[in-house]
């Protein structure tokens, strides 16, 4: 779990579509958003905006300001909601990151929330109607969310089966914002400002996206993020020649299958002759 405060420097995200305007609508009525999208296409990066965002505009006094969990099948109602704890002498109750936010008024994140345990998930369900209220069982405790309180979830439908897959009961209790991967020139921007690309070059990562994308019905599992575009730029940007760069930062990490390997390679090499 990590937990993030306000700063003085807005994350940077640049919109698609009307992502921030659904968003700021949401909030206003306090409805629970999720957030549908493939591995790396912002989803994180524009919740991290939001919040500050939020903070920033000071709407309705919000009091709190981020809290992420990163959900994993480990994770337990106790890991989100909290536990009783020996300091000393005595057993004191120490809150989970979602009690905390709930308490102070904070945007919860719950990151690829299908990872989680399904009893844990159940958890949410009564902060996701008009109760927003949150029971915590072990203390015999009904904890009201602060005014300020929104949850926010996100999953990857490309992940989904039988075993993972976010339940209708769930779903059923959010605006649903669906991101994708950007369009060339846009997701061009964003390669450039994060890693410090010439925009140009930048556009040739942004077409070698969408190219290996396209390969996705060759049996690639799944299609480049715009993250390993930009982590391939950055090594560009550091002196890595861009060929050995797109190959560490993409078809290495894509794909363990040498066949895979030589086709993203070849769309490498036409670009970056």
């Amino acid at each position: 779990m990590t937990q993030t405060q306000p700063n003085s420097d807005t994350p940077y995200y640049l919109p698609i579509g009307d992502e921030i305007e659904i968003f700021h609508a949401a909030y206003d009525c306090r409805l629970p958003v999720l957030l549908k999208g493939p591995t790396g296409c912002g989803k994180t990066r524009f919740v991290e905006y939001m919040a500050h965002s939020l903070m920033k505009e000071e709407r309705d006094g919000l009091s709190g300001n981020l809290i992420t969990v990163a959900c994993h099948e480990d994770l337990t109602g106790s890991d989100l909601v909290g536990r009783y704890l020996i300091k000393g002498d005595e057993t004191v109750w120490i809150d989970g990151p979602l009690t905390q936010a709930v308490r102070i008024g904070a945007v919860c994140y719950l990151d690829e929330i299908v990872e989680a345990r399904k009893d844990t998930i159940v958890l949410i369900h009564p902060l996701t109607d008009h109760r927003r209220i949150l029971p915590i069982d072990k203390k015999g405790e009904i904890l009201e969310a602060h005014s300020d309180f929104l949850l926010v979830i996100s999953y990857n439908p490309g992940y989904q089966s039988i075993l993972k897959d976010l339940k209708h009961s769930t779903r059923q209790r959010f605006v649903t914002i669906e991101f994708t991967y950007p369009p060339r020139e846009k997701e061009a921007q964003v390669i450039a400002h994060e890693s410090g690309l010439e925009f140009d070059t930048a556009l040739d990562l942004a077409r070698l996206g969408e190219k290996v994308r396209h390969l996705k019905a060759s049996g690639l599992e799944e299609g480049v993020s715009t993250r390993l575009l930009i982590y391939a730029g950055q090594l560009i940007h550091r002196g890595v020649p861009p060929r050995r760069a797109c190959a560490v930062s993409v078809s290495r990490s894509l794909t363990d299958d040498l066949d895979s390997q030589r086709a993203i390679d070849e769309v490498i090499a036409a670009l970056f002759p």
